[in-house]
């Protein structure tokens, strides 16, 4: 992210360089902003609590049962210590490929890191988002006060107008028929 910011400035053809990050991205986005001295910054549903927070929130909603083993992971990657992971239904979140990925995501806190944006900042939130509730836009918002903060009614986590139920929700996820 960092490069791509530094590829377009020294282009200089460029007024503003403004960067964007959605969900995960949006914590990446807001430290290579910073980094690389961008004009401003755009989160699109990113979340307002460390990444464990986060998840471990997703997995009391989805899936309580998985909740006490998600919370015992996490305390061991937080510590820096990989996991061994036996319960095929947590496989897919803690599989040894990401665990030092996720090592190194858990150092960040995302209220942190937009307090120290020193640029305009944008935050995007849909009200009918299941991964990264309103009151995650919130958080950021109450970390950087001087940043706007817009709610979409009815916008889920993938940009989608949602007007109907859960189940509507779910199935926009692999509908690309629907718009944006």
């Amino acid at each position: 992210a960092q490069a791509v910011i530094r590829h377009f400035r020294n282009q200089k053809k460029y007024k503003a360089i403004i960067i964007a990050g959605h969900s995960e991205g949006s914590l990446i986005g807001m430290v290579a902003a910073r980094r690389e001295k961008a004009d401003g910054f755009i989160s699109l549903a990113g979340a307002g609590s460390p990444i464990d927070v986060v998840i471990e929130g997703q997995i009391e909603r989805q899936a309580p049962a998985l909740l006490e083993a998600t919370r015992q992971a996490f305390a061991r990657l937080r510590q820096g210590d990989t996991v061994n992971i036996s319960n095929p239904a947590l496989l897919s979140l803690f599989r040894p490929s990401v665990q030092p990925y996720m090592i190194s995501w858990l150092k960040y806190n995302p209220q942190t890191e937009i307090r120290q944006l020193q640029v305009p900042t944008l935050i995007i939130n849909g009200t009918k988002d299941l991964q990264v509730l309103v009151p995650e836009a919130e958080l950021l918002k109450k970390a950087k006060p001087e940043a706007s903060l817009i709610l979409i009614e009815n916008m889920n986590h993938v940009l989608k107008d949602i007007p109907g139920g859960l189940a509507e929700n779910r199935q926009s996820y692999t509908n690309p028929d629907l718009p944006v």
